[in-house]
C-alpha cells in the first residue's frame, strides 16, 4: 500500500478546551473548572483509566499553557496528538465493528465541517499545515458527544476480552483491498491524488482535498466489515 498521509481527527480535544476556556468567569480555579469539565466526558474517563500518566501530563500542559495566556487553538494543536497516538494504537487492537465505528463518525464530522467552509475542512484534517480549528465552534454538540461515546467504546473494547490481534494474513487482504480503491481515486482525482502523499501540497486546493479524504474513507466504509476494519488498521499503523 503506498504511504499516504492519513487524517485521523481528535476533535474532542478541541471540546475540551473550548469549554474549559469559556468558563474563566466562574469562581473556581482553573484545576477545578478543568477537572469538572473532563470528568463530564467519557474519552478522557478511559483516558485517565488506561493510561494515568499520559493523562495528567496532558493535564498540567494544558493548565501550564492556560497560565502563561496561550491561546485557545495553540492549547489544542499542543495536546491533540498525544490522544491521537494513543487512540492510533487502540485501533490496532479494538474489535472491527468499533474500528468502523470510529471512522465513520470522524467522517460525519469531517463532512459537517467542510459545510462551513473548504479552508475549516482542510485545517480539521491537517492542522500540522496551516494551524487548526475548533471544530465545536462549528459542529453541534450533538455530534460531539457522539463522537466522545464512539471514541470511549472503542478504546476500551481494545483492551477488553473481545480485542483484536491482526495477523499477517490480514494485512495482505488489506493491501489487496484497497488497490481498487486506489486505482479508483487516481483516475477521479489524477496528480492531485499525490496531496495525500504530502498535504502541503493541497494549500489552494482544499477543496479537493477535503473530497479526496472523504471518497477515500467512504469507500473503504463500503467494503465488509471486517476489511475495512483491516484496511483502517493497516493505513493507520503505515501512517505513524
Amino acid at each position: 500500500m503506498k504511504k499516504w498521509h492519513i487524517a485521523v481527527l481528535a476533535g474532542v480535544i478541541a471540546f475540551v478546551a473550548f469549554f474549559w476556556l469559556a468558563s474563566r468567569s466562574s469562581s473556581k480555579t482553573e484545576d477545578q473548572k478543568f477537572d469538572e469539565i473532563v470528568g463530564t466526558m467519557p474519552t478522557y474517563q478511559v483516558l485517565k483509566e488506561q493510561d494515568p500518566q499520559l493523562w495528567q501530563q496532558i493535564r498540567q500542559r494544558a493548565l501550564t499553557m492556560q497560565k502563561e495566556g496561550k491561546k485557545e487553538q495553540e492549547i489544542v494543536d499542543e495536546i491533540q496528538p498525544q490522544v491521537l497516538n494513543l487512540q492510533m494504537k487502540r485501533l490496532q487492537t479494538a474489535p472491527d465493528e468499533n474500528v468502523v465505528a470510529y471512522m465513520k463518525i470522524n467522517m460525519e464530522q469531517t463532512a459537517a465541517v467542510q459545510k462551513s467552509s473548504d479552508d475549516d475542512c482542510y485545517r480539521f484534517l491537517f492542522p500540522e499545515v496551516k494551524g487548526g480549528i475548533n471544530p465545536v465552534r462549528i459542529v453541534s454538540q450533538e455530534m460531539f458527544n457522539r463522537r466522545m461515546e464512539t471514541d470511549a467504546a472503542m478504546m476500551r473494547a481494545a483492551v477488553g476480552p473481545n480485542k483484536h490481534t491482526v495477523t499477517p494474513q490480514e494485512r495482505r487482504d488489506a493491501q489487496q483491498d484497497i488497490q481498487p480503491i486506489a486505482q479508483a481515486l487516481s483516475q477521479k482525482y489524477g496528480a492531485d491524488l499525490s496531496i495525500m502523499s504530502d498535504p502541503r501540497t493541497g494549500v489552494g486546493k482544499e477543496k479537493i482535498t477535503c473530497n479526496i479524504v472523504q471518497d477515500l474513507w467512504n469507500n473503504v466504509l463500503k467494503l465488509p466489515q471486517d476489511k475495512a476494519a483491516g484496511v483502517i488498521r493497516l493505513a493507520i499503523d503505515s501512517a505513524k
